[in-house]
C-alpha cells in the first residue's frame, strides 16, 4: 500500500469514527431530554446510535467522559444566554433583571433536560462533576458578579449573594413557572426579593 493510501485509509477510519461518535452522543442526548441520566441504558443508546453495545463502551470507556461529551454537545445546541452585555449595565437592578429574563426564557425553552440532569447528578457523580465543571462554576461566578453591584453592609454581604443565587438557580424560575407566572414577572419578583436583601 502506497503512503497516499495509507494516509486515505486512515483519515477514511478517523471520519467514521468520529461520526459513530456522534451518533452514539446525539442518541444519549436525545436519552437523557426523554429519560433522564438514570434511566439511560448503554443498549437503548446503541440501539439509536445503530452500533453495537461494545462500540458505546470502546468510544466512551467510563461515564464521565460520555457526559462530558453529551454536555458539550448540548451545550451547542441549546447555549445559555450569554450575559456579558447584561453584566455592562451600570444600574445593578437593571443588570440583574436584563439577566433573569433571556436566563428564565432557556430555563423554559429546555426545562425538561435540566430538570433531568438536576434530579439524576444526586445519584450519579459522574454527572454531578461534569455539571459542577460546566455549569456550576459559570453560574457561581454570576451570582458573584451580580452581587457585586448592589450597596450593603458587612454584614449583609452572603445574604445578598445567596438572594442572587436563588434567583438564578433553575428551580427557583420553575416553582414560580408552576405557579403560572410569566418569565419576565418571575423574573422583576425575584429581583425584588434581591433588593431586599441587599437593604437588610
Amino acid at each position: 500500500m502506497s503512503s497516499q493510501s495509507r494516509k486515505y485509509a486512515l483519515k477514511a477510519r478517523a471520519e467514521s469514527q468520529a461520526e459513530t461518535r456522534r451518533r452514539i452522543v446525539e442518541a444519549t442526548a436525545a436519552l437523557h431530554t426523554e429519560v433522564g441520566p438514570a434511566r439511560t441504558t448503554v443498549a437503548e443508546i446503541a440501539r439509536r446510535a445503530g452500533v453495537q453495545r461494545l462500540t458505546v463502551y470502546n468510544n466512551f470507556p467510563d461515564e464521565r467522559e460520555l457526559f462530558d461529551a453529551c454536555g458539550a454537545y448540548w451545550l451547542a445546541e441549546n447555549p445559555p444566554p450569554d450575559p456579558t452585555a447584561a453584566l455592562g449595565t451600570k444600574n445593578p437592578t437593571e443588570r440583574l433583571c436584563a439577566v433573569l429574563v433571556p436566563l428564565y426564557s432557556w430555563y423554559r425553552n429546555t426545562a425538561r433536560t435540566i430538570e433531568n440532569m438536576q434530579r439524576d447528578r444526586l445519584v450519579m457523580p459522574p454527572l454531578d462533576a461534569v455539571m459542577r465543571a460546566r455549569l456550576d462554576k459559570q453560574f457561581d461566578n454570576l451570582s458573584t458578579a451580580l452581587a457585586a453591584g448592589f450597596t450593603q453592609g458587612a454584614h449583609s454581604k452572603l445574604g445578598l449573594r445567596a438572594a442572587v443565587a436563588l434567583a438564578i438557580d433553575f428551580w427557583t424560575w420553575r416553582r414560580l413557572a408552576r405557579e403560572g407566572m410569566s418569565d419576565a414577572a418571575a423574573a422583576a419578583l425575584m429581583v425584588v426579593a434581591v433588593k431586599a436583601a441587599a437593604r437588610h
